[in-house]
């Protein structure tokens, strides 16, 4: 394959980078006023049209919102996702949002059922370590997110059987503990039926349609560590976000 040169990207979307990982990191916290799309192109020293491209981005991706008083940090109904989770820990050592908890209510081994064994490439009934966490912002209940991981890395991560606080996320713990590295991902939108567990949770009937996103997550190896399933509340949002150019 011949070489490909590494192009810088657009300058809209350096601005708009920027600013996202100071929301992310907590530096620009809910409410925070941002500057105005004249101060953006006087700091960056670019065109006006180029400042307003790099907010409408921002706006677009959920991250802020504008009035005539001007443009504000606003990620109160967004939610953080187990990839966003993952680039938070990488740049921060934290992976959860100004004002976001995450309580863990049930954590042990069970039995892989049809879906876990296949995403896992485990045989069904094999032992997979089963986590549930109740993730609740200012807002209230953000997500309902139950994980599996290969039974196997209770061995050298058994924190990971215990409701305890681990001493770093999931992804962390079984990177120190085993060195592997999470390096690819897949994420599934989907509508699904609220089981009744996560249904007494959401405060929805069960069976009521809610929208989840499941990720599944490959080592370096090309092996799956963890498979994910979010069951979002109520008035909750997923956005992602992509360069087009």
């Amino acid at each position: 394959m011949s070489p490909r040169l590494d192009r810088p990207a657009p300058p809209y979307v350096q601005i708009a980078e920027h600013y996202r990982q100071l929301i992310k990191n907590g530096e620009l916290s809910e409410g925070a006023k941002l500057p105005s799309v004249a101060e953006v192109a006087g700091d960056w020293k670019v065109a006006t049209a180029t400042a307003s491209k790099a907010l409408g981005q921002l706006r677009a991706e959920g991250f802020v919102r504008s009035n005539n008083q001007g443009t504000f940090v606003s990620i109160g109904h967004k939610q953080t996702t187990g990839p966003d989770r993952l680039q938070m820990l990488r740049a921060t050592g934290n992976g959860f949002r100004p004002g976001e908890t995450a309580e863990i209510v049930s954590s042990g081994m069970t039995a892989a059922d049809n879906e876990v064994a296949e995403s896992l490439g485990l045989p069904v009934e094999s032992d997979v370590i089963q986590r549930r966490r109740i993730y609740r912002d200012d807002l209230g209940i953000v997500a309902v997110s139950t994980s599996w991981l290969p039974g196997d890395l209770a061995d050298p991560a058994p924190e990971l059987l215990s409701t305890a606080p681990l001493p770093k996320m999931t992804f962390g713990l079984v990177e120190d503990r085993t060195g592997r590295r999470v390096v690819r991902r897949r994420d599934l939108v989907a509508i699904r039926p609220a089981p009744s567990d996560v249904a007494e949770v959401l405060g929805v009937a069960v069976g009521a349609d809610c929208l989840t996103m499941a990720n599944l997550y490959w080592d370096e190896n090309g092996d799956p560590t963890e498979y994910a399933v979010d069951f979002l509340a109520r008035g909750r949002e997923l956005s992602a976000e992509y360069s087009m150019d």
